[in-house]
């Protein structure tokens, strides 16, 4: 944990694919990641989190009705990604041009054990180049990125064929399938 507390960026298998985190907190460290993803800030970024206590204070729990707050919870832990209503706490770094933030409570045991040993919720995006595919496994992952990070955890992705659903938690309309 001392590398994203010192801004570094991080590579750990997630549900599906690779992914690359850090401090969602340290812009500089953000563009760090967004540089070696050669990805703009404008689309923003996920979060992923150990439970929805790390999520307290970045989302707006109370601008969602009832039965919607009620169905993202029920998805929770698990491989679903939500855009919530976001706080004025979250950086534009991590929303981009949106007026959500993009979260998720995992059940991935070596990301819950992340974010617990961080303290809180962790940038989560996948560990690849813009344009490029998603790695599924650790010898698929761009040499030349993997080279300038800081920190490799090695471990087992969960076995999803495809990165999490992405829905809208006012609307529930589907995002990314």
């Amino acid at each position: 944990m001392s590398a994203l507390r010192r801004g570094g960026v991080i590579t750990y298998p997630t549900e599906a694919v690779w992914g690359l985190g850090c401090d969602p907190f340290d812009e500089v460290a953000v563009m760090r990641l967004l540089a070696l993803k050669q990805r703009e800030v404008d689309k923003g970024l996920i979060l992923v989190a150990a439970d929805a206590g790390q999520l307290d204070g970045l989302v707006d729990w109370g601008a969602l009705p009832d039965a919607r707050r009620d169905e993202v919870m029920a998805s929770w832990p698990g491989p679903h990604t939500w855009v919530m209503p976001a706080t004025a706490s979250v950086p534009r770094w991590i929303t981009g041009d949106h007026d959500g933030v993009a979260v998720r409570i995992t059940a991935h045991p070596l990301v819950v054990r992340l974010c617990q040993a961080f303290g809180g919720a962790l940038v989560s995006t996948s560990a690849n180049p813009a344009g490029a595919s998603p790695p599924r496994t650790l010898a698929e992952a761009d040499a030349a990125l993997l080279a300038a990070l800081d920190v490799v955890l090695e471990g087992d992705t969960g076995g999803l064929e495809r990165p999490t659903p992405i829905r809208d938690a006012r609307s529930g309309a589907g995002l990314r399938a």
